[in-house]
């Protein structure tokens, strides 16, 4: 039965995979009637996703009967594990994938996560449309907690130029070759090292602004001097803090995957962060089939 469901997914999600995009969630859990279970691929290679430490031995059958390099993750959150080999040829190199044209490398070695958030799909399209200007003045976009800077990347190819913030210079490091792979060069653009609030707060005293502004933080956080954040208690303070480096006319990409906060509270938060701003909904990909977990609004100036 498993198997027959697994199929039919697949089947369903054929027609979004192309030359162009080759990096995509195959299965999505309750919503593919397969609870708990989750496949996505980058560029040919697998990895499924289970919440339990036990992945059904007719499903490891299926998969490793396919001969993909195969790579099973366990998702929790306390104890965030790489994932572990099952089948097909191992994966021990960085490689690239694609989506709608956009290429990015991939490394199932690099721990829990492998180096792309697939439910921002739509999103990252949406940013990479608001950098580009008619004008022929050219965009700012700042991405904050920015891990490996697919938002930025999209942000260049639009035109802007990026400021790319993350805590990690690891990440950095990944979000260059990230540009590097699309013909971009980072030295036209910025990346700073530090705390998402700690840069906010210094580019508001700078009179620094920016025409769009992406915040997708962790649910939890703690910074270099122990003060935590919470997603579900402390989002509107860093709606506050970019909304103060905002430009007028400007947008702010808004997003939380926090399952504990309702989408109607998430936007009640963003509002009072930024007051006077049009607020609007954006839906996941179309894949996501199964828990809309993932909130995104576009906040308009």
């Amino acid at each position: 039965m498993s198997a027959n469901l697994l199929e039919q997914a697949l089947q369903q999600r054929s027609s979004l995979l192309s030359p162009d995009t080759n990096a995509l969630r195959l299965i999505d859990g309750d919503g593919d009637g397969l609870s708990g279970i989750f496949l996505e691929t980058f560029a040919d290679r697998w990895v499924v996703s289970t919440r339990s430490n036990h992945l059904p031995d007719d499903i490891r059958k299926w998969l490793t009967a396919q001969n993909h390099s195969t790579y099973w993750k366990r998702l929790d959150q306390h104890e965030k594990e790489s994932p572990s080999h099952i089948g097909g040829p191992e994966q021990n190199e960085a490689f690239t994938a694609t989506e709608s044209g956009v290429r990015y490398q991939i490394d199932f070695q690099a721990g829990y996560s492998q180096g792309i958030f697939l439910d921002q799909r739509l999103n990252r399209q949406r940013v990479r449309q608001s950098s580009t200007t008619g004008d022929g003045q050219t965009k700012t976009v700042l991405n904050t907690f920015a891990y490996t800077g697919a938002f930025s990347v999209c942000a260049a190819l639009g035109g802007a130029t990026t400021t790319t913030l993350d805590l990690s210079q690891v990440y950095l490091d990944w979000a260059r070759d990230n540009f590097r792979l699309n013909q971009l060069d980072p030295a036209d653009h910025y990346f700073c090292k530090g705390d998402t609030f700690h840069w906010l707060k210094r580019f508001a005293r700078q009179g620094r602004s920016f025409d769009g502004i992406i915040l997708d933080p962790p649910t939890f956080s703690r910074d270099d001097k122990g003060k935590v954040f919470r997603v579900e208690k402390d989002y509107h303070r860093l709606v506050q803090l970019a909304h103060a480096c905002l430009a007028p006319g400007g947008w702010i990409l808004c997003c939380t995957n926090c399952r504990k906060l309702h989408p109607r509270e998430f936007a009640r938060m963003v509002r009072r962060g930024a007051p006077g701003c049009t607020v609007t909904p954006l839906p996941m990909p179309p894949e996501y089939t199964g828990e809309n977990y993932l909130k995104s609004l576009w906040v308009n100036k």
